[in-house]
């Protein structure tokens, strides 16, 4: 199932080759240079694509940024949250893919004062609200399992977002 299709038009949109672990990481570190306080991040795809990978390697990266202890970061799945301190950046990864109505998803109050949050969020597709500044990236694979891609797109403060060397 390829999600990038239901995804709302943006001004400007990046595709990158994510086949090879490492480039799924050298991505998430520049995106990780470039996020802070308040800002969202949306993740689509299918399950097993990459996302919790990339979410992994950004938190570790921001971890690394901040000398604070590199922590696992398994998928929130079955939890629906997990949250992460990196100094003064509350991170709140969020996994939408169990719940069934939009009335379970507002009960996790993910845009309540979410100013001073990092708000990751696997599975947007299954919300009514979305925020107008956010950064989407879409996971899809290509001709196999093997070959991955990732499309990302910005909106709002984030129309113009480009990664710079990759």
């Amino acid at each position: 199932m390829d999600l990038t299709n239901q995804m709302p038009i943006a001004t400007k949109s990046s595709k990158f080759d994510i086949s090879k672990e490492s480039d799924t990481a050298k991505i998430a570190k520049e995106v990780s240079k470039k996020i802070k306080k308040g800002d969202i991040l949306f993740f689509f795809g299918e399950i097993g694509v990459g996302k919790t990978t990339f979410i992994k390697y950004l938190i570790n990266n921001l971890q690394k940024i901040n000398k604070v202890k590199l922590t696992e970061v398994p998928s929130p799945t079955f939890n629906l949250l997990y949250e992460y301190d990196v100094k003064s950046l509350k991170i709140m990864h969020y996994d939408l893919y169990r719940l069934k109505t939009n009335k379970e998803i507002e009960q996790l109050g993910i845009f309540e004062d979410s100013s001073n949050i990092l708000s990751i969020i696997e599975w947007p597709e299954k919300m009514e609200k979305k925020n107008n500044n956010r950064l989407e990236i879409a996971f899809y694979y290509e001709s196999d399992e093997e070959s991955r891609k990732l499309k990302i797109q910005g909106f709002g403060k984030w129309k113009n977002f480009k990664l710079n060397g990759i």
